[in-house]
């Protein structure tokens, strides 16, 4: 196993613990909500094996503090530039899972020259509708009255396949003590901000470089298509499509590991060496 190197930062008044692992061509595995780095273990592990593979958690969540909200996307983005320059990493490949994929977009957006490749696992490219928002606002406040209980609820009887509950009950409390960890204030602040999220369709045009997408045929929260429609809308993108829930990298991480692997080993092409 390659050696995580790990550093603390101090951005815009958070704290952030931030793992970096492994040489080469840099990559950055970005986590989904209400959820940490460590859900990333696995492929980072394979990873960095072939990459420099760089997680930290992202603002209010896991070990990052939480400051007031709401924490918009491109705030989020602010921060992941802010890490990658105190690294000294001019390009990165930026991978999100979920939640970790809007902030990959919002990078995208601001930040393009400093993209190598994108990849996206089980998430979306498009904003919440009205319904959508009222409910991750709603769902906020109920954090802030109740705790993490309202984030259990909400997200770990849906994070998996329905077989999953059955037959792997350790994922589930994987996943599960994962998110009672979770700060409500900053969790609260990361639904807000999902709700004011702009839809990233636009951008699809602009994306001249490596992109690979992972859907999974189970997931109760984004839907097959929607993930599709990422790899269908950027000319030149690649996707897998896992049997699983919402949550690859769990459910079925040699396979994801696998399918990361292919976009690396695009992005490292085109490199200058």
């Amino acid at each position: 196993m390659v050696e995580n190197r790990g550093m603390r930062l101090n951005i815009d008044g958070a704290q952030f613990d931030v793992l970096d692992q492994g040489d080469g061509p840099a990559c950055l595995l970005l986590h989904g909500f209400p959820l940490a780095k460590e859900t990333w273990d696995a492929q980072a592990a394979a990873l960095s094996l072939r990459a420099r593979v760089v997680r930290f958690d992202l603002r209010g969540l896991g070990t990052t503090s939480a400051t007031p909200g709401p924490y918009l996307m491109e705030a989020l983005a602010g921060d992941v530039l802010e890490i990658l320059d105190a690294l000294g990493i001019e390009r990165a490949t930026l991978i999100g899972h979920s939640l970790g994929g809007y902030v990959a977009l919002a990078f995208f957006r601001m930040f393009a020259e400093r993209c190598a490749g994108l990849g996206f696992v089980c998430s979306r490219a498009g904003a919440d509708d009205a319904e959508q928002a009222a409910n991750r606002r709603a769902l906020a406040d109920r954090v802030e009255l109740e705790g993490t209980a309202a984030l259990i609820e909400a997200f770990v009887p849906r994070y998996f396949a329905p077989e999953v509950y059955r037959e792997r009950p350790d994922l589930v409390a994987r996943a599960s003590a994962i998110v009672a960890r979770t700060n409500p204030s900053g969790a609260a602040a990361m639904l807000r901000g999902m709700a004011e999220r702009l839809d990233s369709q636009d951008i699809f045009a602009e994306m001249h470089l490596p992109v690979h997408v992972v859907g999974g045929s189970k997931d109760t929260f984004v839907a097959e298509d929607q993930a599709r429609a990422i790899a269908e809308g950027v000319e030149g993108a690649e996707y897998d499509l896992l049997e699983c829930g919402h949550f690859p990298l769990y459910e079925a991480p040699g396979a994801l590991t696998a399918s990361l692997e292919r976009l690396l080993a695009r992005t490292a092409s085109l490199e200058p060496t």
